[in-house]
This record gives C-alpha cells, structure tokens and sequence, in this order.
C-alpha cells in the first residue's frame, strides 16, 4: 500500500467539534503531497484537525481561489506542450473533476506522508501550511506572471509527477454523503 496525499471539498472547515457533514473526493496522491495539491491549497491556507486521524494534521483552503490558480499554472505549462496528448487529457480529466467536485473549501490530509518521517506530525503539517505551500504559490505566480521560465520548465520536464494524481469521486478513505 502507497503512502498518499488525499484533497477532499467541503462547504465547511473541519473543527475540534465535527467535520463537514458532507465531503466531497478530489484526489489523491502517491507517495507526496504534489504540486497540484498545494496549489490547490494554497489560498487561504489553515491547518484544522483532520477528518481522519486524530493530530491537528489537516489543512483547509479557499477552494475557488485554489482551483483557479491551479487552473492558470496549467495553461503556462501547457503553452510549451503543444501538442502532447497526455497533458491535454490531463488537464480535462483535472478540470472537470473540479468543477464537479466544487464546494466551498478543499480539506488536505496528509497524514500518510508527514508520518514517513520522525519528524513531529503536527509541526510537519505547520511548515507546510506556513512555508511549503506558500512558497509552491509564488513560484507559480511567477511563472504565470513569465517570471520564473527555469521553474515552469523543470514543472513541464516532469508534469505527470507534479499533476497527473487519481481524480474520483471514491478515495481510499470515502465519506458518507
């Protein structure tokens, strides 16, 4: 069994109280939290509790924001992929899962990858939330912005790691509806 990451929407945060009531599959990711998943979660950026286990290791985000930033950094990828059929379908297959799954936040859990490590969970997930996704934002404005042409190239040279995760509307761990 793969370590993954695992993005969920919802209409609310999950809190110490209860999570969202109902929880909508995204992706999820192998092995890494990848590029699309922080972007995904890179506005509005909060760690609440997660939805799974029991550590402070979610983090919430503005899912329209999210998705929209997620959307422009694959239209500047895909201006140096002209006609690669893989990332076309990609993006489709990425893009209308999206919008279909679309609520008011995406849940991010990583308690598959930040427990490979010794390192404290909880502070693992602060970094990321504070420093990781953060700093994924920028490079990505940037190179949307035609500032950052190495980094958009070296996204490109490896787009299906940073991209091509498992869109359903059935995860590893599901939610009732």
């Amino acid at each position: 069994m793969a370590n993954r990451s695992y993005l969920y929407s919802a209409d609310s945060m999950p809190d110490e109280a209860e999570i969202p009531r109902r929880i909508r599959c995204v992706s999820e990711h192998n092995w890494d939290i990848p590029l699309a998943h922080k972007l995904l979660a890179g506005r509005g950026t909060t760690v609440v509790p997660s939805m799974i286990w029991n550590p402070r290791i979610g983090i919430a985000a503005d899912y329209a924001a999210g998705a929209a930033l997620l959307r422009d950094l694959l239209h500047a990828v895909g201006k140096g992929l002209d006609g690669d059929p893989g990332f076309a379908e990609c993006v489709a297959r990425t893009t209308a899962h999206l919008e279909k799954q679309q609520a008011r936040y995406f849940v991010l859990e990583t308690g598959e990858i930040v427990s490979m490590t010794d390192d404290d969970p909880e502070a693992s997930v602060r970094r990321l939330a504070s420093e990781d996704i953060p700093d994924a934002v920028a490079e990505a404005q940037a190179a949307i912005a035609g500032r950052n042409d190495d980094w958009l190239a070296s996204v490109r040279a490896d787009w299906q790691r940073h991209f091509a995760s498992f869109y359903s509307e059935a995860l590893y761990f599901s939610f009732p509806c």
